[in-house]
């Protein structure tokens, strides 16, 4: 087993917003909010304190997320911790889309693999990404910047995209929370020829919309494939898309919602659409991904 070599690290970890669209488990992209953990090395057992986000709903045992993101990757990386005294400020909103259980694990397995003196690679993503059953939260929170993901086999890949400096998100944050597997529920299992062939389209032209040219995301962000199916989850955040649409917005739901995902050209936006119920959030896209310091 790996001997530890410092006392304790600090990561701070992006959240993130997926789908982008019709990019549906396929793109996500990083947000300039952001969860602290500080992991400090004991003698033995496991302390836990949460602050901030959650802090009221999120276990402090064993079953916490990140405690089981970091002893997975401790395995994985060969690494023994006798005790931990975890740490945790968050920021991210739970359960709305943002990503804060992908952010939750990439911590985690940051951490075990900085005190085992390894850098991030694709075990790492590979390990993340089975927690959530998918990449794209996982490799955007991991890598900063815009996140392609996809799966070969069993195996799960992603690569980074250098977002263009014109994308500007403005998140709209309503009170309700959403569960990912109750909305994946309402998904079907087979969709038409024509709406998957629409998917395919806007989600290839929002990899140049993002990258190259956001004057493309209004067409981009539109979706067939998954939005219009979950609207029963959460109409207040499908007529929020709609009229930020109608609006000349380029907007999106959020992961598996209820947040929306705005792109206004401007980075502001317009008089017109209702806001009621949602907080607006500016955040930038963050293009670092996680980062690890050492404690002390």
């Amino acid at each position: 087993m790996t001997a530890v070599p410092a006392t304790g690290v600090r990561v701070t970890v992006p959240g993130s917003t997926a789908n982008l669209g019709s990019g549906f488990d396929a793109l996500g992209m990083a947000l300039g909010v952001h969860d602290e953990v500080e992991f400090a090395v004991t003698g033995g057992g496991l302390a836990v304190e949460v602050s901030g986000e959650g802090s009221a709903d999120v276990p402090t045992d064993g079953s916490h997320l990140v405690v089981r993101a970091f002893r997975a990757a401790s395995e994985l990386v060969g690494l023994d911790v006798p005790g931990l005294r975890l740490t945790c400020r968050n920021a991210i909103p739970h359960a709305r889309g943002l990503g804060s259980s992908a952010a939750a694990v990439v911590a985690g397995v940051a951490a075990a693999f900085a005190l085992a003196g390894r850098e991030l690679d694709t075990s790492a993503l590979q390990l993340a990404a089975e927690f959530e059953g998918h990449a794209d939260n996982a490799a955007a929170s991991m890598f900063g910047g815009v996140a392609i993901a996809w799966t070969h086999g069993d195996r799960f890949h992603a690569v980074r995209v250098e977002p263009h400096p014109g994308v500007s998100p403005v998140v709209l944050v309503p009170a309700v929370e959403s569960s990912t597997k109750t909305t994946r529920g309402l998904l079907p299992s087979k969709v038409p020829h024509e709406d998957a062939a629409f998917a395919v389209s806007r989600a290839a032209l929002a990899v140049h919309a993002l990258s190259a040219d956001p004057s493309r995301l209004l067409d981009a962000l539109d979706d067939r494939l998954h939005e219009p199916y979950r609207e029963p989850a959460w109409p207040a955040t499908t007529r929020l898309v709609r009229s930020l649409r109608e609006a000349g917005v380029p907007a999106a739901v959020s992961g598996a919602g209820p947040t929306v995902l705005a792109l206004p050209a401007s980075g502001e936006l317009p008089p017109g659409p209702d806001l009621t119920g949602f907080e607006v959030r500016r955040t930038p896209v963050d293009l670092g991904g996680v980062r690890v310091a050492p404690l002390g």
